[in-house]
């Protein structure tokens, strides 16, 4: 997939991008200060020194810096997107051009581009993985097996992905350790919930320009992403209803001001919905057929199986319309309802992601789990692991510093009295 034999190997959509993607890259770069001073420690003790990364990403200006910190360890690096609509075309123009980083990812690539793409990071056979929602984890258990006996460990950084590999593990199927990135308290309570709770109504604001104040919106799932994107709507000025299955979730919901609904329930209430499950068919044909003429969908979860697309599109006998850039009108029966970004990841498909100052925590994850596989992968067994303890504490201390706050420590006095039994009324 090589069209400039000067450069690593890739597949981008136009190399005459890279200095726009440089600057964007340097811009992110300044929300980042975590994984700078990771990339430094790196660059000096080169703590990756010859093993091959493969990784599959959303290809953004923060994955940007997160592959160049992986460079600067000393890893070889090949990079895929993770999702068809989140590539930022400039920034893998940049990553080739500039960084050096063999990636293969285009903006808008068709499902058997994106499998091509997977399959020519699985040829550089990989030593440690890094994955978003689990698709080169897959591909490589499925169709490239003879490549496991090399890999020595993985992470992966979404939900999604974690609910995968757990279901692998469970089946006694998964070939090698993974670390679960996104359960680090550094990742999930401020990346999924602060994250993607603004960058869900940055990709909603942009594709449409409603006006958020007043509407109905319904929020499919209350788990740290559903806690996020409720919180921010709420803010909006929003009426804001939450679809739960979990019981302990829907009573939290409910004490934290939201109304809890069906969602046989909440599709005629409703001018709003996202959803943020994980999970499959959320909203289906009964409730489209419910749903308000004008009525909003967007997804926020890491697939675009949340919403029966099948249905909504059998339901409009093929009347469906771009009215807008990232958005499609569904003629059903006299009411038009409206789907953001192909149901795909809505703050990747219509905006660009997280805040770079946000992924600075989750990438800083994401490399020094790198380290810690590398250093460790032969005492670790073909499971899930979550990122010890002593990573979470130095992302969350290196993000205080940065941003100029000290913490007091206990006093030799407070110390004895946590570490005693025998202290009481």
């Amino acid at each position: 997939m090589t069209d400039n034999a000067s450069l690593v190997p890739h597949d981008v959509t136009d190399l005459g991008l890279a200095a726009e993607g440089v600057r964007r890259i340097e811009w992110a770069e300044r929300e980042m200060p975590v994984l700078r001073l990771i990339r430094e420690r790196f660059a000096r003790e080169r703590p990756l020194e010859g093993l091959r990364i493969g990784a599959c990403l959303h290809v953004t200006t923060e994955t940007a810096n997160l592959m160049r910190t992986l460079k600067a360890g000393g890893a070889e690096v090949h990079l895929a997107a993770s999702n068809p609509l989140s590539t930022q075309d400039p920034t893998a123009a940049a990553l080739v051009a500039e960084y050096g980083i063999s990636t293969y990812a285009r903006r808008g690539e068709d499902r058997d581009t994106y499998y091509a793409h997977l399959r020519a990071v699985a040829d550089t056979r990989p030593q440690l993985t890094q994955d978003d929602g689990c698709d080169l984890v897959t591909l490589l258990h499925s169709e490239r097996r003879d490549l496991l006996p090399g890999v020595m460990a993985g992470t992966e950084e979404t939900t999604t992905g974690v609910i995968r590999l757990r279901a692998m593990a469970a089946d006694g199927a998964l070939a090698f350790p993974v670390v679960a990135v996104n359960e680090a308290l550094t990742k999930h309570l401020f990346d999924n919930r602060y994250g993607t709770g603004q960058s869900t109504i940055d990709g909603i604001l942009r594709a449409t320009n409603i006006l958020i104040a007043g509407r109905n919106v319904v929020i499919a799932g209350y788990g740290w992403v559903g806690r996020g994107i409720a919180s921010r709507m709420d803010g909006h000025g929003a009426h804001v209803a939450v679809v739960e299955v979990d019981p302990v979730r829907a009573l939290e919901a409910l004490m934290d001001g939201y109304q809890v609904m069906t969602v046989a329930q909440a599709a005629p209430w409703g001018d709003l919905f996202v959803t943020a499950t994980g999970n499959v068919n959320v909203f289906r044909r009964e409730h489209f057929a419910a749903m308000r003429d004008g009525a909003i969908m967007a997804n926020s979860g890491h697939f675009d199986a949340e919403l029966d697309l099948a249905a909504l599109r059998e339901m409009a006998e093929g009347h469906v319309r771009e009215v807008r850039d990232n958005v499609q009108q569904f003629d059903i029966g006299g009411k038009r309802l409206h789907l953001i970004a192909e149901g795909r990841l809505v703050n990747l498909g219509a905006a660009e992601g997280h805040p770079a100052a946000v992924m600075d925590m989750s990438f800083a994850n994401q490399a020094l789990s790198a380290e810690y596989v590398a250093k460790h992968h032969a005492e670790l067994t073909p499971q899930v692991y979550v990122v010890p303890e002593a990573i979470d504490a130095e992302v969350a201390r290196l993000k205080l510093a940065a941003m100029g706050i000290t913490l007091d420590p206990m006093t030799p006095e407070q110390v004895e009295y946590v570490s005693s039994w025998q202290h009481g009324t």
